[in-house]
């Protein structure tokens, strides 16, 4: 029985694609660098930073630890108003909640906390893990695996909703269902909007238990 619906974050509960590319086209400015290509646009959504500026480098230590040094210092919440929320996104989760824990996982980093508060979800997620929390970022595992053991609950008995490749190959990794959103990913488990995942969760999972 189902007892945990973990989320991705970009492109999922949010389309970030504005707010990530004017983000990294600011560090990139002060670093001298070109603006992101329609490529590094859409894998921004679901890159962590780190992994956005090995992209652009190709690995050239000297321009990461630059682009790093001007991300450690810039203020990212003022993109915040370029992010796209999911319509009712906090009542949704919430009704949700009622049969499920709810988890989130996130390839973001030191944003994922100011961006709960700014999109209104403070204690909905009965877990949370993410980049900052020191593991490594998705496609490994150790986020998901992370927030399993946060939320108590064991990889059968919990599902990872996300929107990639990146997301489809974590949550093989860490041995968990998954259900796939949007056109960016391929997987037997679909669907094309997130207000179609409380019928698929009962279609692949029947009812869900009541969140403690």
């Amino acid at each position: 029985m189902l007892e945990l619906v973990i989320f991705d974050a970009d492109g999922v509960l949010f389309d970030s694609t504005e707010s990530n590319t004017a983000y990294y086209n600011a560090i990139f400015a002060r670093v001298g660098e070109p603006p992101m290509s329609p490529m590094e646009e859409k894998a921004g959504v679901f890159m962590s930073a780190p992994q956005v500026f090995d992209l652009r480098t190709a690995g050239d230590q000297e321009r990461i630890e630059r682009m790093r040094e001007v991300a450690r210092t810039m203020d990212a919440t003022p993109f915040f108003h370029l992010l796209r929320p999911f319509p009712n996104l906090r009542p949704f989760l919430l009704e949700l909640k009622r049969r499920y824990r709810i988890g989130l996982a996130t390839n973001r980093s030191a944003t994922i906390p100011a961006i709960i508060d700014y999109l209104g979800l403070t204690g909905v997620f009965n877990a949370v893990a993410s980049v900052r929390d020191k593991v490594k970022p998705k496609p490994a595992p150790d986020i998901l695996e992370l927030c399993l053991k946060r939320a108590g609950v064991a990889p059968p008995y919990a599902v990872y909703v996300g929107d990639s490749e990146t997301d489809r190959v974590a949550s093989e990794a860490a041995q968990l269902n998954f259900i796939g959103v949007g056109a960016r990913v391929d997987h037997q488990n679909l669907i094309t909007r997130l207000d179609e995942l409380p019928a698929a969760l009962e279609r692949l999972f029947g009812s869900g238990v009541q969140s403690s």
